[in-house]
């Protein structure tokens, strides 16, 4: 919070946007301490963003029709993670392992889609940039198998399929998906 005592008396108060003026203090909240990009500056991220990442939901709903996708999606995990769970159909190639092996399992006209464990794990990250490195089209799922799992989609473990409850903190109950 910041405090700025040289506010002129006569300031009015109000409550609106990033400051709470009075007639001699001005405080502004964390959130807008940097004020919000431009509207044009930030079509432009977002727009950006989307560029370069997919997330759980859509992933799924692409793979669930009978459909090609148009993509491949590549877990960039250990192969005891692997074991633990993984998407169906995903392709595992561990980041430490494509530089050598990229070239051979993968197609440079079909775009990759890589996950790692979830949120706290960049390995998804580095997967997607050392792919582009060697020139392949490539996206992010947000969320990694840990949101594929806690959505309640199903998974391929060492011992077979399984699929556990939506988590009601990340996918909406009862619902096909969230509405966004």
């Amino acid at each position: 919070m910041s405090v700025t005592a040289d506010t002129p008396a006569s300031s009015p108060v109000t409550s609106h946007g990033a400051s709470l003026v009075t007639s001699s203090v001005t405080v502004t909240n964390p959130v807008l301490r940097v004020a919000p990009a431009s509207p044009a500056a930030a079509a432009a991220y977002f727009g950006a963003s989307l560029a370069f990442h997919a997330d759980v939901s859509d992933v799924a709903a692409a793979l669930a029709t009978d459909a090609d996708p148009g993509f491949v999606v590549v877990d960039s995990r250990s192969t005891e993670s692997w074991d633990q769970g993984h998407v169906p159909g995903a392709i595992h190639l561990p980041c430490a392992l494509i530089p050598e092996q990229a070239e051979q399992l993968l197609d440079k006209s079909v775009p990759v889609v890589t996950y790692c464990w979830g949120p706290g794990c960049n390995g998804a990250t580095r997967a997607a940039l050392a792919l582009a490195e060697l020139g392949f089209q490539v996206k992010e799922m947000l969320g990694g198998f840990e949101y594929w799992a806690r959505e309640g989609f199903e998974f391929e473990t060492w011992e077979g399929r399984e699929r556990r409850a939506a988590d009601p903190l990340t996918a909406p109950a009862d619902a096909q998906d969230c509405g966004c």
